[in-house]
């Protein structure tokens, strides 16, 4: 009974001090983060598609944060996100570096598949479901349309859809959308003139 009880009495003196060890390095060597490339990660859309040139929307932030990239870049965020960003750090709007596309899902051709399961490696949010040697599928909530999937499937088993719009995602078009704001009225005075 002795014996058990100096084993766990020893075990637990070693939690204990392997536990303050930690605290004391946690303190002495902490870090802290880059205020700045955190509010922008926070701005963008978190797709992590790399169409902007780096791995994922966080190696994006911080290096708009440290000036290495311009704030222009984020193509799946448009031009919302890129006067967002312009805005935070007090640079001048540009133009943006690519044309922003509707957003685009996913879509994998089951019958065809050979559940090679590269897609799944493939896929930075983890929207696609599958086993080795079965059929995988897209879970479409999760999707980002980010492309990354198509290249690697040996196949080619793998369509780019439009995504749906869903009543919970749409939105009205704001006037600064708008090509030419109408003013009410207008169109009736333009009918009854012709």
């Amino acid at each position: 009974m002795t014996d058990m009880l100096y084993g766990v009495l020893s075990l637990g003196g070693f939690a204990l001090i392997a536990g303050i060890m930690l605290a004391v390095a946690m303190r002495v060597f902490h870090v802290d983060g880059d205020p700045m490339s955190e509010k922008i990660d926070g701005i963008l859309p978190q797709t992590q598609c790399a169409k902007c040139g780096y791995p994922g929307c966080k190696p994006y932030a911080e290096a708009v944060a440290k000036g290495a990239a311009e704030v222009n870049q984020c193509v799946p965020g448009g031009e919302r996100v890129m006067l967002q960003i312009a805005e935070l750090m007090g640079v001048q709007p540009m133009a943006l570096a690519q044309e922003p596309e509707p957003p685009m899902l996913a879509f994998v051709r089951e019958d065809e598949c050979i559940g090679c399961t590269l897609c799944i490696k493939a896929c930075p949010v983890d929207a696609i479901l599958g086993a080795p040697k079965q059929y995988h599928t897209v879970i479409a909530e999760h999707c980002t349309g980010c492309r990354l999937c198509i290249e690697p499937c040996p196949v080619d088993c793998i369509d780019m859809i439009l995504k749906p719009e869903v009543l919970e995602e749409w939105t009205w078009t704001s006037p600064e959308e708008l090509h030419r704001p109408i003013r009410i009225g207008e169109q009736g005075h333009a009918a009854h003139a012709a």
